[in-house]
């Protein structure tokens, strides 16, 4: 059994990148998975200067200590006018510091979602080249198109069909990878 790490990019206490999150850890069995809200671990914006003379919030050493329990994270990126929202880049920036090579031995399935069409793939992609700098590895991606459309959050279901069969593929390839 493997420990999972999920969580979303995302700051809104309506995330629709945590609705997916929390979709596709309900279709995992076998697996210790902790699903968690990035905002539960409060973090002021990045400062060469602050982290001199204040040091590393607790918060981030939380952060850091459930990522290394973790053998693998499921992370949902947003997209804010098609790039990595400031919240989550805030996020990697701070880990970074803390430990450079914070995703040591970490696989990654790597989604995102938005209202559009695109689904997030320009934050998908950003999040995808910058995580393996942390020795991450990105061993799938998936990008939702039109989450509103495309899922309901009162059941918590994916309603096309050939984007529920789609992500089941994703789901399945990124469990193999980490066994």
């Amino acid at each position: 059994m493997k420990k999972i790490l999920a969580f979303a990019g995302s700051n809104s206490s309506t995330s629709i990148n945590h609705s997916l999150v929390k979709y596709i850890c309900s279709r995992i069995d076998d697996q210790e998975i902790e699903l968690i809200r990035l905002t539960d671990y409060p973090l002021p914006m990045f400062s060469v200067d602050l982290e001199k003379n204040e040091g590393y919030p607790e918060p981030l050493k939380e952060l850091l200590q459930k990522i290394k329990w973790a053998d693998a994270l499921i992370i949902s990126v947003n997209e804010h006018n098609r790039n990595v929202s400031a919240f989550f880049k805030n996020v990697l920036d701070w880990l970074s510091r803390l430990e450079y090579k914070f995703l040591q031995d970490k696989k990654v399935l790597l989604t995102s979602t938005s209202t559009g069409m695109r689904g997030g793939i320009s934050s998908n992609q950003y999040v995808e080249g910058v995580l393996p700098k942390f020795n991450g590895e990105v061993v799938i991606t998936f990008t939702f198109p039109a989450f509103k459309e495309n899922f309901s959050r009162e059941t918590n279901t994916v309603t096309d069909q050939a984007i529920s069969e789609n992500l089941d593929r994703v789901i399945a390839s990124f469990l193999d990878e980490i066994q």
